[in-house]
Parts: C-alpha cells; structure tokens; sequence
C-alpha cells in the first residue's frame, strides 16, 4: 500500500510514518520506482507505535520492545539496564493508572446512557 492508504488507515501524518522509518520502527519496501510499500502487517505495528508514544515512550526504547510487539517471538535482552528497567515499570504503571481512568470514565458514561434510556423509556409519548 502506498503512505497515503497507511495515513488513512491509522491516522498517523505521512511526516510521522517517515520518521519511524527513519528511527528503524517500520521498514516499507521500495518499489523498482523509488515509492515506498507498506506491507499490511505495517498497520497494525504503527497503531501500537503510536499508542506506546502516546504513554510516554521514547522511540529509543520502542525501537528494542518491537519484538515485544509480536506475540511469538521471544525476547531477549542481551544488556539489561536497570534505568530502563525503572523507566518501564513507571511507563507501565502509568498506564495501569490510565487504564484504570478510562475503565471507571467508560463505565460512568456507561450508566449514564441506561440513565438516558431509562428517561427516555419513562416520557409519555405525545397525543396526538
């Protein structure tokens, strides 16, 4: 697919799809013409790029969880660091924290649609 399909499909800028590129994230294909090929499982690989970004990781540290990223592969870590270590436990208790947020603000707004329906169920239809 072309970097135009991809940005439609995750809605992440062409600017920023470069730019993993750059940083070793995504490998499209070249094309005999010089365009590049994201391959399909590109779609899913940028969403989840994205979404670690988004909780405050840093491209540095994406780029060596990628194999985390698949769910077959095994990971090895051939120089642990305990700052990235602590790095990452605090990355992933952010989340917890933000997950835990966004459960309790879904379900909230869950309610507060059966309370609408509710109302809505209970209002005398109009005499016609």
């Amino acid at each position: 697919m072309r970097i135009g399909e991809l940005v439609e499909r995750t809605r992440v800028p062409a600017r920023l799809l470069r730019y993993y590129e750059e940083q070793g994230l995504i490998t499209p294909r070249r094309l005999d013409n010089g365009y590049r090929d994201y391959d399909e499982y590109l779609v899913d690989r940028v969403l989840k790029i994205r979404g670690l970004l988004d909780a405050g990781i840093p491209t540095r540290i994406i780029g060596d969880m990628l194999p985390c990223l698949n769910q077959s592969q095994d990971i090895v870590v051939p120089n642990p660091d305990p700052e990235l270590r602590e790095l990452l436990e605090r990355q992933r208790d952010r989340m917890t924290e933000k997950i835990e947020f966004l459960a309790h603000n879904r379900d909230a707004i869950a309610r507060y649609i059966d309370a609408l329906g509710r109302a809505e169920r209970d209002v005398d239809p109009p005499e016609a």
